[in-house]
């Protein structure tokens, strides 16, 4: 059974007309919280006892040549004839200049990484929380949430993770001024791999937005189809500033999962307006 549908398949009715206190409210979500953050924490630890294996081949792994990405856009290159899609990190070190700064983003990392990979039970622990004071209808039509938000935020990570961070890193690294070597600090390594990936999660949640929306009637299908060439100059923009790279190939590698988004958005939003304009006629 989907996480999502405990407490909607156990549903009581005669359970609608009980009614909770304020305070009662705060120490239910104070549970919540509690389990949410422990989650988190405990898988935390056990990111943060493996340390090694952590930074060196999660963290640090877009330094490597091997790594996938650039693997596999140096077979891209060699069958489509496009040289300039191989492309390989330069070698760079990596330094810190405070004392405790190792120590300090080990736990940054241990932790952002905890709450990725915990995501779908912090999640359902939110659900958990709010689905009670929803009709029992909206419950069912929310029916999976739990499982395709995970899933749309682990996507994101991914693409962030094994397509913009290569490309941004390998370009950023390699951009050098005449007298000036590239020694990035720790801190800054670790927050441009988090600007990369967690951000590229959120956005990823744009169909579940567009739903939502659509539910609320603030947005229609034909609304989003109106401003759609408009999407298309943004997203590459978008895909621009998030991939510095000069290299259109390396672009269009971003811009057309975020356009996919787009286009996937407005069939969510069409399916919603069917579904009500279905439910109008059968009450008319």
């Amino acid at each position: 059974m989907p996480l999502d549908q405990v407490d909607v398949d156990s549903w009581d009715p005669d359970s609608a007309g009980k009614e909770m206190s304020f305070f009662d409210h705060i120490e239910e979500l104070r549970w919540h919280i509690l389990r949410a953050v422990g989650a988190v924490v405990v898988v935390a630890v056990g990111l943060f006892i493996a340390k090694d294996f952590v930074f060196k081949q999660v963290i640090f792994g877009q330094r490597n040549p091997d790594f996938p990405t650039y693997k596999v856009l140096c077979r891209l290159a060699d069958y489509t004839g496009i040289k300039g899609l191989c492309i390989a990190p330069p070698q760079f070190n990596i330094e810190t200049r405070d004392l405790g700064e190792v120590f300090f983003q080990h736990m940054a990392v241990s932790f952002f990484l905890g709450l990725v990979m915990a995501f779908p039970y912090v999640f359902w622990e939110f659900w958990r929380f709010i689905s009670p004071g929803l009709h029992i209808r909206e419950r069912r039509a929310a029916r999976g949430i739990v499982f395709i938000c995970s899933m749309l935020f682990g996507l994101g990570v991914s693409f962030g993770y094994f397509v913009i961070a290569p490309l941004a890193i390998s370009f950023l690294s390699g951009y050098t001024l005449d007298g000036v070597k590239v020694t990035p600090t720790l801190s800054s390594y670790i927050n441009y791999m988090l600007m990369f990936t967690l951000p590229i999660g959120i956005v990823f949640e744009l169909p579940v937005l567009a739903y939502l929306l659509t539910t609320l009637g603030l947005i229609t299908p034909a609304l989003m189809k109106s401003y759609r060439r408009h999407m298309v100059v943004i997203l590459l923009l978008i895909s621009a500033i998030i991939t510095p790279s000069p290299d259109v190939m390396s672009q269009l590698l971003v811009w057309v999962p975020l356009y996919t988004l787009y286009e996937v958005s407005i069939l969510v939003s069409k399916r919603v307006e069917k579904r009500r304009a279905l439910k109008e006629l059968k009450e008319a």
